[in-house]
């Protein structure tokens, strides 16, 4: 039980660190904006969670070659190898299941369905080697500290609780946008997606400014007031809204290729 609740724990720490980090990326380097990233409303990221627990559990997995180097060499290229299969895993029941991709690398060189890469795979290695090198006697201390403070199980349960609330709304949410995308035989861009809902929401707070046009902004803005960082599908009828404008802004361009 003991070793389970020190999973879920890596799970959860994680899934926070990992929101953290999408976040800061989006906002200074992808997107330009600051985007609530994933799938799920929360500040976590559930991939995250799963690789922090993958990268514990390789380290923990006793490699003995007689070389240091070489032990080190073999669990690093494990690690970039169990990170790239449960990034390709995780965007593949999106694409396939709900009609939803979550990120892009189409424009990659070696892209597979535009999900992992030789690039982000290269990248996921070398965070494998800055984990094994440097981060992973940290997660041994906190988990060591957990166990030893092991009521914080109660926080942890928490965050579970939240968590799949919140998975519930997230599918309730993508049954609907995979309905829509089925209906216009299309894959949502979810990044894009959120990118739009955002600019869209700079613009009309713009109009709001010019006073020949605040009346036509405030009618726009009426659609989607009610959107915000963590919630920007707050009804229907603004999802709706959201994704016709994405397709009239992305053209064909998510269209699945259909085999012959």
């Amino acid at each position: 039980m003991t070793v389970f609740l020190s999973l879920c724990f890596l799970f959860f720490v994680g899934s926070c660190l990992g929101w953290c980090i999408e976040v800061v990326f989006r906002r200074f380097v992808s997107a330009k904006k600051w985007i609530n990233p994933g799938f799920l409303t929360g500040p976590y990221l559930p991939i995250y969670g799963f690789g922090l627990v993958g990268l514990y559990a390789i380290c923990s997995i006793p490699i003995n070659t007689g070389n240091y180097w070489g032990d080190a060499a073999i669990t690093i290229v494990i690690m970039g190898a169990v990170m790239t299969a449960i990034e390709y895993v995780g965007g593949l029941i999106f694409i396939k299941g709900m009609n939803i991709k979550l990120w892009d690398y189409s424009s990659q060189w070696g892209n597979v369905q535009g999900i992992i890469c030789p690039l982000f795979s290269l990248i996921w290695t070398a965070a494998g080697a800055v984990y094994y090198f440097v981060i992973d006697p940290f997660v041994i201390s906190w988990v060591e500290w957990f166990v030893s403070n092991i009521a914080f199980s109660f926080v942890v349960g928490i965050f579970f609780g939240v968590f799949f609330v919140d998975l519930a709304h997230s599918v309730n949410l993508s049954v609907r946008i995979r309905a829509f995308a089925k209906q216009h035989d299309v894959v949502v861009a979810y990044e894009k997606l959120k990118v739009s809902i955002k600019t869209r929401m700079d613009d009309l707070r713009a109009k709001s400014r010019i006073d020949e046009l605040r009346e036509k902004a405030e009618k726009g803005m009426e659609k989607l007031k009610k959107a915000s960082f963590f919630f920007p599908f707050r009804s229907d009828k603004s999802l709706e809204d959201s994704l016709e404008d994405y397709v009239l802004t992305n053209g064909n361009g998510d269209k699945p290729k259909r085999k012959k």
